[in-house]
């Protein structure tokens, strides 16, 4: 017990003035019974206060469990999508490539079908002509007249 305790017990209990018989106030008591109610509110209330906590921590844990479980499922999902995904997104790049492809092809088959048309054109001549060449290393055979 403190000194100020001990002194409060020797504090008048009534009003100032004439002195009047009686026993000292505890005041130490009166406190502790007036708190005793609201400490022990406090207490269920502490109490209280841990099992939702604890309550949420076990609803904290399900709900994690099922955003891990969720989460693997969409990723399942998107694994078996991808292919098909993929294939929709190079579409548009392969369709393109092909135009591409059959410009380039058309341009070299009009290009072949030039150098073709101008062989036609000069295989007379050629023949021609390499035949006179053999013909004058053979012996002058086929001299033109």
């Amino acid at each position: 017990m403190s000194l100020r305790d001990f002194l409060e017990r020797f504090r008048p209990a009534g009003t100032p003035g004439a002195s009047a018989t009686g026993v000292p106030a505890d005041r130490t008591a009166e406190r502790a019974a007036e708190l005793e109610p609201a400490l022990a509110r406090l207490t269920e209330v502490q109490q209280e206060a841990s099992r939702i906590r604890d309550a949420a921590d076990e609803a904290a844990e399900a709900i994690r469990e099922e955003a891990a479980r969720e989460a693997a499922r969409l990723v399942a999902a998107a694994r078996e999508q991808a292919p098909v995904v993929r294939r929709q997104a190079a579409e548009p790049l392969l369709r393109e490539a092909r135009r591409e492809a059959d410009t380039l092809r058309a341009a070299g088959d009009r290009a072949a079908s030039a150098v073709r048309e101008r062989a036609r054109e000069r295989m007379p001549d050629l023949v021609e002509r390499a035949v006179d060449d053999a013909l004058r290393l053979a012996g002058g055979w086929g001299e033109p007249p």
